[in-house]
């Protein structure tokens, strides 16, 4: 258990966190520490039980998602949170964007998935479901862009050709070790890239360098 990633389930539905309980508290080096049943009640439980990831409801009486994301990775910024979204792709979940989110999830993920998905983000990867790409582009965009109008020259200037090249794979939403097989580089040369890519072009999290490839037209 000591190796195992320590995940926390914040749903207002039982029924809800106990089909995820059962799905990844089945799984192997995975163990659920916890469940919540609104924002308040997480951003307790993960002071008390520091788990490495948290998958969050973002519609929930009191203290909901988006707020509970902010406060958590105020307080906990190593604690990686996974946002859940329904099938109407609520606009209201991408505000966890800019509260640092991880990822964002369907609720009706396939369990493999899900499980990649946690593991993804545990290893410091972005999860963002290709279905909501492109609600994800249209509504954060504007908010994550704060005005710029650089030209993707402008703001990759700082960055070298190899740094350029896994920015676009990065913002075509592929994993480190995705990207790794690709170029043919190990996993910890491309998150020491990814990091630099992040640094230069002042982006949080991978998911915002998404965003941004998107915003300047390097993928499409």
């Amino acid at each position: 258990m000591g190796d195992s990633i320590r995940i926390l389930l914040v749903d207002d539905q039982e029924l809800v966190r106990y089909g995820f309980r059962l799905m990844l508290g089945s799984t192997a080096g995975m163990v659920v520490v916890g469940e919540a049943s609104d924002g308040a009640d997480a951003i307790g439980a993960v002071e008390r039980l520091k788990p490495d990831v948290v998958l969050m409801d973002v519609r929930m009486p009191g203290v909901g998602g988006i707020e509970a994301t902010k406060r958590i990775m105020s307080m906990r910024p190593d604690t990686r949170v996974l946002v859940l979204t329904t099938y109407d792709l609520d606009e209201y979940a991408f505000g966890a964007l800019t509260a640092g989110a991880a990822g964002f999830l369907l609720k009706d993920t396939r369990p493999e998935d899900l499980v990649a998905a946690v593991r993804a983000v545990h290893s410091g990867d972005a999860v963002v479901s290709p279905r909501i790409t492109a609600k994800l582009i249209e509504v954060a965009a504007p908010h994550l862009g704060g005005g710029r109008s650089d030209t993707a020259d402008d703001a990759l200037a700082e960055l070298t050709a190899r740094e350029r090249e896994i920015f676009v794979l990065i913002g075509r939403g592929d994993t480190n070790g995705e990207i790794a097989a690709r170029l043919h580089l190990s996993e910890s040369t491309v998150k020491a890239n990814v990091g630099r890519v992040l640094a230069k072009l002042d982006l949080r999290n991978r998911v915002e360098a998404v965003i941004r490839a998107y915003e300047l037209g390097i993928v499409g």
